[in-house]
């Protein structure tokens, strides 16, 4: 790469950079991206790069490979039912291991880099208030889930003190009940969540394909509201990927303005999907915005 083209890449960010500096972006982390060093190095220098151009960086971290590793450690068997790991109270402890050692780490990687990263769970002056997931009303035999939640409300007060100090908030996915009792909530809907809560500027989905395959097989790489709940209907969109277009869908229909599903297995993929024109993945708008790329150029530009 020669310095010219190095240069082009540079002053491509500079519109990327005006517009979303202030603004806060949530980045949900996890698939193999946080089980590959490299990878992970990689995004915590990502972060602090934003966070230092003027972004407010908010961090959810995912860890499900890191909690079955520690539970093939321990001997514990993992049971699952229709994609949410049966958490009973031993499960729960191993759970909040793995999870509080993969925060430090993350935490310890983007301070190395110069951020200034602040590990928090929900139980961190009770910020997440969450409640138990019940049985699907459709299966009698549905085994009780145990300390699995999801999240009733999210008190901003902490993350916004810290962000207005420059912080970067690394959050695992715990929620704590009214009587105290922890669960375990899903990262991609906590990071939806946490985006709406925040009134956020982006929620990015970082996953291990490369965004939402349509019905040719390809990716996708703006997809609207209704035509996600129609590959979601239509079984296009199933399995893992299903959760997170749940919540890019409830995010946009919310008011984030837009949310990207990305491979973070691409090196430096939030830089590409944050700074640049092509990006690296979906990304998922409301039905409202009827000209997303020429809204999004308008908005780049600023007043003429």
């Amino acid at each position: 790469m020669t310095p010219l083209d190095k240069g082009s890449i540079l002053a491509e960010a500079l519109p990327y950079l005006r517009a979303f500096h202030g603004k806060t972006i949530v980045v949900r982390f996890g698939g193999q991206a946080m089980a590959d060093a490299r990878l992970k190095a990689g995004f915590a220098r990502d972060v602090a790069l934003l966070r230092l151009v003027g972004m407010k960086v908010v961090v959810v971290h995912g860890g499900g490979w890191g909690i079955d590793e520690l539970m093939r450690k321990m001997g514990h068997e993992a049971r699952r039912y229709r994609g949410h790991r049966i958490t009973d109270e031993r499960t729960m402890t191993l759970v909040e291991m793995a999870l509080s050692e993969l925060n430090q780490d993350l935490v310890s990687l983007i301070n190395r880099e110069g951020g200034r990263a602040v590990g928090l769970d929900g139980q961190d002056g009770r910020f997440i208030r969450a409640r138990p997931i019940a049985p699907p009303a459709d299966d009698p035999d549905a085994p009780a889930l145990g300390f699995v939640g999801d999240v009733d409300s999210i008190d901003t007060g902490l993350i916004d003190l810290l962000l207005s100090r420059d912080f970067v908030p690394v959050v695992m996915p715990i929620g704590v009940a009214e009587d105290n009792t922890s669960y375990h909530i899903n990262s991609d809907r906590l990071a939806g969540q946490v985006a709406r809560a925040l009134e956020a500027e982006k929620l990015v989905l970082m996953t291990n394909i490369a965004g939402i395959l349509g019905r040719d097989g390809k990716t996708v790489p703006i997809l609207k509201a209704s035509d996600a709940d129609d590959l979601m209907r239509d079984r296009i969109v199933h399995g893992g990927m299903e959760p997170r277009l749940v919540a890019a869908v409830r995010a946009v229909r919310e008011g984030v303005r837009s949310v990207h599903i990305i491979d973070g297995s691409v090196p430096n993929a939030l830089l590409l999907e944050v700074l640049t024109a092509e990006g690296v993945g979906t990304a998922v708008r409301s039905d409202a915005a009827a000209n997303f790329f020429g809204d999004t150029k308008a908005y780049l530009l600023g007043p003429a």
